[in-house]
């Protein structure tokens, strides 16, 4: 099992979860997070962490496309451990659904 990071995600990007991972297993796009499968221990500490409830584990139904784009993305992306603010309008995004695939960017992020 592994957690990922879900469409939720997308335009909230709120870093509240990479400060907890003690693995240090979350990489930053452009306009959201995600988790390498391979480095993620289980451990679940990030899922509460969550305030945009973004982060599932990989048992739940209906997240296989979830994953692969973690693991895609977690290989091209830089890695971030250290919190910083989220986008000025993360809370107007907070809970939409239909951002994938128009609103999510390929591009990676700042990392740390």
């Amino acid at each position: 099992m592994t957690y990922v990071v879900t469409e939720n995600c997308i335009k909230c990007k709120y870093m509240d979860c990479v400060e907890v991972c003690p693995v240090d297993c979350f990489y930053e796009g452009e306009n959201m997070l995600v988790i390498h499968p391979d480095e993620c221990i289980d451990c679940g500490v990030c899922e509460p962490e969550c305030p945009a409830e973004a982060i599932k584990p990989d048992t739940e139904p209906g997240l296989e496309q979830w994953l692969k784009l973690n693991a895609d993305f977690a290989k091209t992306w830089p890695n971030i451990t250290i919190k910083r603010e989220p986008p000025a309008d993360a809370k107007e995004w907070d809970g939409k659904t239909g951002k994938f695939p128009d609103l999510f960017s390929e591009k990676p992020g700042e990392g740390d």
